[in-house]
C-alpha cells in the first residue's frame, strides 16, 4: 500500500495560508498605500493649468473693465 502524501503533515498550515495570498505582497501593499492619490493627483493639475491659463486670462480683462464703471 504506496501512500502519497508526505511523512509529516503541517497541522497549521491551513492557518498559514493567508501569508502567501497576493494580496500582502510588497508590491500590492506600495500600490495601495495611498488609495486615490492618482486621481487627486491629476484632478490638482487640472486644477493648476485652468487656473494659470483660464482665470489669469479673466483676471486681466476683468482687472481694466471695473475700471471703466467708476
Amino acid at each position: 500500500m504506496a501512500d502519497d502524501r508526505p511523512l509529516y503533515r503541517d497541522p497549521w498550515a491551513k492557518r498559514e495560508a493567508w501569508r502567501k495570498s497576493p494580496i500582502f505582497t510588497t508590491r500590492s501593499y506600495l500600490r495601495h498605500l495611498f488609495p486615490g492619490f492618482g486621481i487627486g493627483l491629476a484632478a490638482f493639475v487640472v486644477y493648476v493649468v485652468v487656473d494659470e491659463t483660464v482665470l489669469k486670462k479673466r483676471a486681466q480683462n476683468g482687472h481694466h473693465d471695473n475700471h471703466d464703471h467708476h
